[in-house]
């Protein structure tokens, strides 16, 4: 199942996308927020479905919004893949290393990601991001799974001067839509192996990074229990596990976003993000 926030005929709403028909089924009058849908899960969310398919709209009369809510958590982690603590020139960390993102510096599919007026170093960052599907705290491992409503897309990206001003990484992961996520949160019933799962990011025609969630050296179910033993998660919440290497600060000459470009994740199982790149 694929779960999708939109906006149609100036409004927001939530609803199911279906690949076979390319028509969204929307279900905000069963559940306000797609965060409570997927807390009720999987089999509610397919008889609501069911029930609401009379007021199907096509896809492409949709502006597509990011998945996630203006009261989400968003968590992200950094350096969570070898090769990439590797060209960053970092030791193996002990534990995650984490910081948080506000839900609307994030845009969604097919939606402008905006270089700064202030910077001219915005750098890509796919990521595999997951989504809660049920509220805990002090979530064990071996329970952590069970917890995941399904998983997206994620386009962190970072404004990499603004990143090192200081200690804290905040300024540089923040500014107002200089990320993405989408294009829907499939859930989780429907990925029954995140190790299997591949990521490319892609700027224009030139993939810029690849490798497997296998990679991960953080697992998502050990993200969650570190993250739960601090604070509640919450159905809605979003983690980023971290990208791969092959960022732009660290090629010779550095890459960055231009304006004019077109930045692509996408991942095996999940589908693919695709965002251009304009000025502020």
């Amino acid at each position: 199942m694929h779960i999708v926030c939109f906006e149609y005929q100036e409004q927001q709403f939530w609803g199911v996308y279906q690949k076979n028909t390319q028509k969204i089924i929307p279900l905000h009058t069963v559940w306000p927020t797609h965060a409570e849908g997927l807390a009720a899960g999987i089999e509610r969310l397919e008889a609501a479905e069911k029930n609401c398919m009379q007021y199907a709209i096509a896809a492409h009369e949709v502006r597509w919004l990011a998945p996630v809510t203006s009261s989400a958590k968003v968590i992200c982690v950094g350096l969570n893949y070898g090769k990439h603590v590797l060209e960053a020139g970092k030791d193996l960390p002990t534990h995650p290393s984490l910081f948080i993102r506000f839900p609307d510096s994030l845009v969604g599919h097919q939606q402008p990601i905006v270089l700064p007026s202030v910077s001219d170093q915005l750098d890509y960052e796919g990521e595999l991001a997951v989504v809660i599907g049920k509220s805990g705290r002090h979530i064990s491992v071996e329970n952590a799974m069970s917890h995941v409503g399904g998983y997206t897309c994620m386009a962190e990206n970072s404004v990499r001067d603004f990143q090192k001003h200081a200690a804290q990484v905040t300024p540089g992961k923040n500014f107002k839509h200089s990320g993405a996520l989408g294009p829907w949160i499939v859930t989780a019933d429907s990925v029954p192996e995140i190790n299997a799962l591949v990521l490319s990011t892609y700027v224009n025609a030139q993939c810029v990074q690849h490798d497997g969630c296998d990679q991960l050296i953080f697992s998502v179910p050990g993200l969650i229990a570190y993250i739960s033993s601090f604070t509640d998660l919450r159905a809605g919440d979003v983690i980023a596990t971290g990208t791969p290497e092959g960022v732009g600060m660290k090629r010779k000459p550095p890459l960055y976003l231009r304006e004019g470009d077109t930045l692509t994740i996408e991942i095996s199982e999940i589908g693919t993000l695709r965002v251009p790149v304009v000025k502020e």
